[in-house]
C-alpha cells in the first residue's frame, strides 16, 4: 500500500511541478514584457530583469493554489486515462484512499506556500518595489504619479520612494486647516529616521492663504511623524504581498489613526485562509476526476480545471472589493467561494461513492 501511495504522490506531485513551471515560465515571460514599457531614467533592462527576479516568490506563492488544482487534475487525470485508478479500485483500494494520496503533496504544497508568502516573498518584493522606485527618479523634484500616499491627522503625505534602507526620497506633505484649506505645502529632497523623527533635507515649503502665498527654504528640518521605517515597509508593498503579522500590525495602525483598515484586513484573511481554500480545490479536482471527467480526454480536464480555477479566483476577486465598499465582514468574501467550491466538490464526492 506504501508503493501504491507513493506513486500516486509521484504522479500528483510531479504535475503540480510542470504546471508550475509552465504557469511561471509565461509569467515571467509577459511580465518582463510588460516592464520594459516602464523603461525610463536609470530603470533600464537590466533593472527590469533584476526587478522580474525579486518578483518571483510572490509570483510564485499567488500560483500556488492553482497549480496544485491544476496538477491534481492532470495527474489524477493521466491515471484515469490509463485505467489506472480503475484499476487501483478493482484492487480495493477506497476513493478515501486515493483522495488521501492526492492530497499530500498538496499539503506540502500549502506548507512551502506560508513560508513562501510569510518569509521570503514580502522582504523580496518590498526590496524589488523600493529599487524601481528609486530608479525611476524617486527624488524628483516634485511628487511623482506612483509613489505612496498616506494620511497622518490632517496632513496628506506622498513619498516618491522609500529606498531599502529606509531613507525617504521625494517627501511632499500637503497640511489642510479646519476649514479643508490648504494651509502648507512641503517638499523635501530626502528624509532620514533619527529614531524618534525624521531629518527633512531641502525643504520648499509654500504657505497659503485667502491673502496670499509665502514661500520658504531650509536647508534641514525636523519631521514629527507616527511614521517609522517599519510602518513603511508594510506602505510600499500591496496589502496581498505582505506578511501575515505587517498586516495584522498595519491595520491596526489605520483603526488606531481612525482611517480605513478593510483592504489590509482582507488581504490578512485571505492569507489567513488560504490553505483551507488550496485544500477545497484539490478536492473539487478529485472529485472532478471520478465524476464527471473520468472518461475525457486531457485536453478538456485542462480547459475545464482552468474555467473553475478562474471563477474561483474570479469570486474572490470581486467579492472582495465588495467587502470594502459594502461594509460586510471581510471573512465572508474569503470564505464564501471556498464553501460554494467545499459544497461542489462534497457533492460530486458523495455520488462518485
Amino acid at each position: 500500500m506504501r508503493l501504491l501511495d507513493r506513486y500516486i504522490m509521484g504522479n500528483v506531485g510531479g504535475a503540480m511541478f510542470l504546471v508550475m513551471m509552465v504557469v511561471l515560465s509565461l509569467d515571467v515571460v509577459f511580465g518582463y514584457i510588460a516592464e520594459l514599457e516602464d523603461v525610463r531614467a536609470d530603470y533600464q533592462a537590466l533593472q527590469a530583469a533584476l526587478y522580474m527576479l525579486l518578483t518571483l516568490p510572490r509570483r510564485i506563492y499567488d500560483y500556488l493554489p492553482l497549480g496544485a488544482f491544476m496538477g491534481c487534475l492532470v495527474g489524477l487525470g493521466a491515471m484515469a486515462s490509463s485505467s489506472e485508478l480503475t484499476v487501483i479500485r478493482a484492487a480495493g483500494v477506497s476513493i478515501r484512499r486515493i483522495v488521501w494520496s492526492a492530497m499530500k503533496p498538496a499539503l506540502v504544497v500549502v506548507l512551502f506556500g506560508l513560508v513562501i508568502g510569510e518569509y521570503v516573498a514580502p522582504p523580496a518584493e518590498r526590496l524589488a518595489q523600493s529599487q524601481k522606485a528609486v530608479a525611476r527618479g524617486g527624488d524628483g523634484s516634485i511628487a511623482s504619479a506612483e509613489g505612496v500616499w498616506h494620511r497622518e491627522g490632517d496632513t496628506f503625505i506622498h513619498l516618491n520612494a522609500v529606498t531599502p534602507d529606509g531613507d525617504l526620497q521625494g517627501v511632499a506633505l500637503f497640511r489642510f486647516d479646519d476649514d479643508r484649506w490648504l494651509a502648507t505645502a512641503s517638499f523635501a529632497s530626502r528624509a532620514t529616521f533619527q529614531g524618534d523623527h525624521w531629518l527633512l533635507q531641502d525643504v520648499r515649503r509654500t504657505r497659503l492663504s485667502r491673502e496670499g502665498t509665502e514661500r520658504e527654504v531650509s536647508a534641514q528640518e525636523r519631521w514629527d511623524s507616527g511614521l517609522t521605517p517599519d510602518v513603511l515597509s508594510v506602505l510600499v508593498v500591496k496589502p496581498e504581498n505582505l506578511p501575515l503579522t505587517g498586516l495584522y500590525t498595519y491595520a491596526r495602525y489605520l483603526d488606531q489613526q481612525g482611517l480605513t483598515s478593510a483592504q489590509y484586513w482582507l488581504a490578512f484573511w485571505k492569507k489567513v485562509l488560504m490553505p483551507v481554500g488550496t485544500a477545497v480545490m484539490v478536492i473539487v479536482a478529485i472529485s472532478f476526476i471520478f465524476g464527471p471527467l473520468r472518461s475525457v480526454t486531457m485536453g478538456f480536464r485542462v480547459f475545464t480545471g482552468l474555467i473553475v480555477g478562474l471563477l474561483f479566483k474570479y469570486m474572490q476577486d470581486l467579492l472582495g472589493p465588495m467587502s470594502v465598499v459594502f461594509g460586510f465582514n471581510p471573512v465572508l468574501a474569503i470564505l464564501i467561494p471556498i464553501a460554494v467550491n467545499g459544497l461542489i466538490g462534497a457533492w460530486l464526492m458523495r455520488r462518485a461513492g
